[in-house]
């Protein structure tokens, strides 16, 4: 079960054990489900983060579109045209590593980039920045890639939708 809640209140029972109330603008919620496992003596895993809007298929499917044009124009693979796009314009994180370790981690991302040795504690590493694929983004992050493929697309002549179009598609998001 998931639920947007947009309050958060900590009480302590008699015992002082402690209980999170959460609210919500949803009128019914069924919740006889989860009580009934609790009843059985079962614990329920809850996890809490912030909300974060969605974004739509139609603008991964628009990223696509624009990447295969790209790709048919600099005779490359839309994989490939990906990859250098996330090294653009997408979100990254930077790690070191032991220098045996570095292929491990180039299979688990998405692009990687080797930004040298480095000397922690003593110890030598490699520095590598290490780039999320864009199934992880969320609007914002999502909207900054979908910018910067757009504004390639035009450096190539390639068509890509309006400002106006572009804005209905992502007022789309989350909806």
């Amino acid at each position: 079960m998931k639920i947007k809640a947009n309050n958060i209140r900590l009480t302590y029972t008699e015992q002082g054990k402690a209980e999170i109330i959460l609210s919500t603008d949803q009128s019914r919620i069924d919740i006889s489900p989860l009580k009934e496992v609790v009843a059985k003596g079962k614990a329920l895993a809850v996890e809490v983060k912030q909300y974060r809007q969605k974004r739509s298929l139609d603008a991964n499917a628009y990223l696509w579109v624009l990447l295969q044009k790209i790709a048919e124009a600099v005779n490359s693979s839309k994989d490939e045209v990906y990859l250098q796009m996330l090294e653009r314009y997408g979100v990254f994180t930077h790690i070191v590593v032991k220098p045996r370790m570095v292929d491990k981690v180039r299979q688990e991302w998405r692009a990687v980039r080797e930004l040298g040795e480095v000397t922690v504690n003593g110890q030598t590493g490699i520095q590598l920045q290490c780039f999320f694929g864009s199934s992880t983004y969320d609007t914002k992050e999502m909207a900054t890639l979908i910018d910067g493929v757009v504004s390639e697309c035009k450096e190539l002549g390639i068509e890509t939708m309006t400002p106006e179009e572009l804005q209905l598609l992502k007022n789309e998001w989350g909806k």
